[in-house]
């Protein structure tokens, strides 16, 4: 988006910001994955969540091939393998 559009919108801190993992037990990636979340998030001061895809159907039916997930806001962010500069960016330029 042009920063042209941006001005009107107000910042917000990182602090403002939920990031979610939706993983399942015994993922490999879905380790690798909450250890970047937990690496920026903390540094940050961000909250986050995890949720498991094997107890909920909804995230099962919408995420199951791309396991795991990261949401920020509620929004997918990304799928696989989470890029550590990727998170930051997304929780301090928004």
């Amino acid at each position: 988006m042009s920063p042209l559009f941006r001005r009107g919108r107000a910042r917000r801190s990182p602090q403002d910001h939920l990031v979610t993992l939706v993983r399942k037990p015994g993922c490999h990636l879905c380790d690798d994955a909450q250890a970047v979340i937990e690496k920026v998030c903390g540094e940050l001061g961000v909250p986050w969540e995890q949720k498991d895809i094997t107890q909920d159907e909804e995230l099962h039916r919408q995420y199951w091939e791309q396991i795991p997930v990261v949401l920020v806001d509620g929004e997918q962010h990304t799928f696989w393998r989470v890029n550590e500069e990727r998170l930051r960016r997304a929780l301090e330029e928004s």
